[in-house]
């Protein structure tokens, strides 16, 4: 596999707009008008444990991390994808790779089933909506 000439061929404004979409869907999702609240209490984190959390680092880290998981999923879907087969890609990727792995972990640590449905749920949908997005654009020319 060349992956460098894959690399050369990713839309990195279609990349940048799946980052800010998971982004931006991460502070909706975990936000206290949808699962926040509920997620904080399995947890086990308070307001005073998060207002001591460094937000600049975690926000920074999550983005930067956020865009390798985007570029990853444009160079797996390829150049020649639609925002169907980019949809189903991140579906299948969140469902059968992310949810799986996040069910083995939660297994293991005991952890709770709606907990288990709050973060995996969040990466089903992230990875949907940034594959739509990926496969909806068109990748650049090959070199």
């Amino acid at each position: 596999m060349d992956i460098a000439g894959h690399i050369s061929q990713v839309n990195w404004l279609a990349v940048t707009v799946a980052t800010i979409s998971a982004f931006l869907l991460g502070g909706i999702w975990y936000s206290k008008a949808l699962f926040g609240a509920k997620w904080m209490a399995e947890i086990g984190l308070t307001e005073a444990t998060a207002a001591q959390n460094n937000m600049k680092l975690t926000f920074g880290a999550t983005f930067v991390l956020q865009f390798l998981a985007a570029t990853t999923l444009a160079v797996l879907i390829g150049n020649q994808s639609t925002w169907y087969i980019g949809f189903h890609s991140g579906a299948i990727i969140g469902v059968l790779w992310i949810a799986t792995s996040y069910g083995v972990t939660y297994l293991f640590e005991q952890r709770s089933l709606r907990l288990f449905f709050i973060n995996a749920g969040y990466y089903v949908v992230c990875y949907s909506v940034m594959g739509s997005i990926l496969g909806v654009w068109p990748q650049s020319a090959p070199n």
